[in-house]
């Protein structure tokens, strides 16, 4: 029996050490993201991010402010927008009709629309859930523009088909308004209140939908353009007009917290909204997103392979001013969640943070401020009064990631027209960032166009028109769509150059 009674003690003592090891690497894991954190709040990050591993929150923490003007900081009940993410709430509707055989994922739209045309008769809820039906990516107009029910989509449905169903992908909001309309015909309710009834409320999620949470208790963040330009709040918007427009419905908008989040990460791997099998086939690739062959679409989900060769169920949601991730590891059981109401490249944290779950050696780079920030700062705080320190900057920190000409030709522009931060110099700021931009992509005509305006604004005469005389000898054996104005423009400045003569 003495053996026995220290053969128990012997067994619970490993076990105790087992679990102070785990709590110990937790500790360390959790103070290593939240140290990452808190630092990129330096540097403008401000959001509200979750983690957790065996359902077990290890991080769960608010950063910075969710409204800067009136120094309310972000923290774990701040509503936000998920953006995109609302399109796996809308697929799941879909399978919970499908549960109920209300419908099949294999119906034909027509079976909902009656009088389509031809072509997209065919469409299966199939495709517009994996976006290969081909439809358009979104009609003209913002996502509050109010286009009514049977106009919406008798012009969506008028649409000329990109592909034919089922042939590839190519990502189209469009679907998943359809796919929000159908739910709407099937059960006979409003969106909105099918997702409550049938999704939200079973899963404990009380802060979550467009209209019909009671957001009194909650601080709803504010937006900032490049971290810098308050837009307000979106929910303000679905308040003002009493309804949601179908621009967005069923395929992005929906507010939300991570604690919410969380609850539906809970509700959908214990399989309290939909069944096991339900689950699977939401969860399932069926089609290659990009060339990249790096990640698949499921069903309102993209699915893509960790390190480890697990399975990641994946998606972001944002509108370059808001934006949410949402990472899920079922084989390790992780889940990670973030909101952002200053959305930039440099803020994206949630892969960061998965790659830290995964690897224990793993040091993500220092979050950056973003380029926009980076000028504004400039500008405002005189760091320089010399245009060429701002340049040498952007060189040495985000040359390498300035692959796209359109990044710098918006900044360009944003300075250039004052919408930035006014100033009496904002042409001079304007001209160095064209000019490095034509540096960076010499063949782009387009971005000489761009200097030649901003040397123009600046009554640099003779350098706008040498840029000019550029844009028009790159555009000339290209579609060119601005060398009408850009022509315009030269043979303007060149006749006000003679009569000055």
């Amino acid at each position: 029996m003495k053996r026995l009674i220290t053969a128990c003690f012997f067994i619970w003592g490993i076990i105790t050490n087992l679990n102070a090891q785990v709590q110990q690497d937790e500790n360390t894991l959790k103070n290593k993201i939240d140290h990452y954190l808190i630092k990129g709040v330096q540097q403008g990050f401000s959001g509200a991010v979750l983690v957790a591993k065996n359902n077990q929150i290890i991080l769960h923490k608010g950063y910075g402010m969710a409204d800067k003007e009136n120094m309310i900081p972000y923290d774990i009940t701040t509503v936000s927008t998920i953006g995109s993410v609302t399109k796996q709430f809308t697929a799941t509707a879909i399978l919970k009709l499908e549960e109920l055989n209300k419908l099949s994922t294999e119906n034909t739209i027509d079976t909902f629309f009656p009088n389509l045309p031809d072509d997209k008769k065919s469409i299966t809820l199939h495709q517009l859930l994996t976006h290969s039906s081909g439809l358009v990516s979104g009609l003209d107009g913002g996502d509050f523009e109010d286009i009514p029910t049977k106009k919406f989509f008798k012009k969506l449905f008028a649409t000329k088909l990109l592909h034919k169903p089922g042939t590839k992908y190519h990502y189209a909001n469009t679907g998943y308004s359809v796919l929000a309309r159908v739910i709407e015909l099937v059960s006979g309710m409003n969106y909105e209140n099918f997702l409550y009834t049938y999704l939200f409320k079973p899963a404990g999620m009380n802060n979550t939908g467009y209209l019909i949470p009671n957001w009194k208790n909650h601080t709803i963040a504010s937006g900032y353009i490049y971290n810098i330009i308050n837009v307000g709040t979106l929910i303000s918007r679905f308040q003002k007009s009493g309804k949601v427009f179908w621009n967005l419905k069923g395929n992005g908008g929906i507010h939300s917290t991570t604690a919410d989040m969380f609850k539906w990460y809970e509700a959908l791997k214990t399989n309290k909204i939909i069944t096991r099998n339900s689950l699977k086939k939401l969860t399932t690739p069926y089609i290659q997103e990009y060339d990249d062959g790096q990640s698949q679409y499921a069903y309102g989900w993209a699915i893509y392979k960790s390190k480890n060769n697990s399975k990641i169920i994946s998606h972001n949601g944002g509108n370059n001013i808001f934006f949410h991730d949402y990472i899920w590891l079922p084989q390790e059981d992780i889940v990670i969640l973030l909101f952002t109401n200053c959305s930039s490249r440099e803020v994206e944290v949630a892969w960061p943070i998965q790659k830290m779950m995964l690897d224990a050696n793993y040091t993500p780079k220092p979050i950056k401020r973003s380029i926009y920030q980076l000028t504004y700062d400039y500008i405002t705080e005189r760091k320089s009064k010399n245009p060429v320190d701002l340049i040498d900057e952007i060189r040495k920190k985000y040359s390498s990631q300035i692959k796209n000409p359109n990044q710098l030709n918006r900044l360009g522009y944003r300075v250039l027209k004052n919408q930035l931060i006014e100033t009496n110099e904002n042409g001079k700021w304007a001209i160095a960032i064209f000019k490095l931009n034509t540096e960076l992509f010499p063949d782009n005509g387009n971005l000489w166009d761009s200097l030649g305006e901003s040397y123009a604004n600046n009554n640099q005469i003779e350098n706008a028109i040498k840029s000019y005389k550029k844009a028009l000898e790159l555009g000339q054996d290209s579609n060119c769509d601005w060398c009408e104005s850009s022509t315009k423009a030269l043979n303007a400045l060149l006749e006000a150059q003679a009569s000055n003569k």
